[in-house]
């Protein structure tokens, strides 16, 4: 059981990752023509069917999120959404085209590096 609730968290980072993702391409969809003012741009994302896309990956994840921490220590399962900092930096730089710098990069080897000593007290 304990192997079906790690999977599950760890569908829960990649699909909150997807979200984060999803939602930037949405809201840089629009953004020469929202305006720089703050009512454009929630217009815009009130208008937009991938920012629409990313919440409901979202709130999927969150709903999931609660069968974990059902089966899971918290201390186990909580420091397993910060992958999801690593997983989006990737994409962001795949997908967005977004900058990779050395600094990026060590900061998600530091991540790793982190979950992984929390892994083997698991």
């Amino acid at each position: 059981m304990k192997t079906l609730a790690l999977s599950l968290a760890v569908f829960c980072v990649l699909l909150s990752s997807a979200a984060q993702l999803v939602m930037k391409r949405g809201m840089a969809a629009g953004t020469g023509s929202a305006g720089a003012d703050v009512a454009g741009t929630y217009l815009h994302a009130l208008s937009s069917p991938l920012v629409w896309l990313g919440l409901g990956l979202y709130g999927a994840s969150a709903v999931l999120w609660l069968w974990v921490l059902s089966r899971l220590d918290v201390s186990l399962a909580y420091p397993l959404v910060s992958l999801g900092f690593v997983v989006t930096l990737a994409l962001g730089v795949v997908w967005l085209g977004e900058p990779l710098s050395w600094t990026r990069v060590a900061g998600c080897g530091l991540i790793v590096a982190g979950v992984w000593l929390l892994a083997l007290d698991a």
